[in-house]
């Protein structure tokens, strides 16, 4: 039984939360988002040629994806370089945003978008998402909406949001299910699941998902707003 989270937080509450838009000088948008003990840091380049020339599509744009954690942003030093989770949690964010952005309206043109982590305390994959759609959006990317993401899952016989690492590595047994939404929509864009759990359960989950995904689906449009209100009056 997990009747009581190691964090004292409730079973649907988030960790705090920090974000912030244009933080990368030089990138067309960028966004940084943490999550408790988890940031990450996204810079956003393009519409632009596409490199190589034959992954163009003369209909719509592509959207190519490098995600890394920094060597120092785990207690036990990251080996530097991409792995194959980099390159899979890569080929997350794009297909999400993918969903999200109209790439129809850049035929034959690439968005670059890299994501940095910094800190890593579990959810990395939900907080890169969120930056990065952020990050889009600062870039003035047309978009179908901004992505909120956030990981859920299962310890012992409770559903709880936003895991931290001490619960994804609890003794007794956890399930981790990072998802995304496209909250005005109400589309999933990205739905894993590392471990098992009924089928009720997993309706639970993705409801819990939802709501919690509102609170930071808020958040963004907030941070996004104070940003375009500052360079307006300036």
């Amino acid at each position: 039984m997990y009747e009581e989270r190691l964090d004292k937080r409730q079973f649907d509450e988030l960790r705090p939360i920090e974000l912030e838009t244009g933080v990368v000088p030089n990138a067309n948008g960028s966004a940084r988002f943490k999550i408790g003990g988890t940031e990450a840091i996204a810079a956003v380049y393009g519409p632009a040629e596409v490199k190589p020339k034959h992954l163009e599509k003369s209909d719509q744009g592509i959207i190519i994806c490098k995600y890394d954690m920094m060597p120092f942003s785990v207690p036990d030093r990251a080996k530097p370089g991409i792995d194959r989770r980099d390159m899979e949690i890569s080929l997350v964010i794009s297909n999400a945003l993918s969903r999200a952005i109209m790439l129809e309206e850049f035929p034959s043109s690439m968005i670059s978008v890299y994501v940095y982590i910094t800190q890593a305390d579990a959810g990395t994959r939900c907080a890169s998402l969120t930056a990065a759609s952020m990050a889009c959006a600062d870039a003035g990317l047309p978009m179908r909406d901004l992505i909120a993401a956030v990981a859920v899952g299962k310890i012992g016989d409770s559903i709880v949001a936003d895991l931290s690492k001490a619960e994804e590595d609890y003794e007794g047994g956890a399930t981790d299910i990072p998802i995304a939404f496209l909250p005005s929509k109400d589309e999933i864009v990205l739905l894993q699941l590392d471990g098992e759990v009924s089928k009720d359960e997993l309706k639970k989950a993705i409801e819990l998902g939802r709501k919690e995904a509102n609170k930071i689906y808020e958040l963004e449009k907030a941070a996004l707003k104070r940003r375009f209100t500052y360079e307006s009056k300036d």
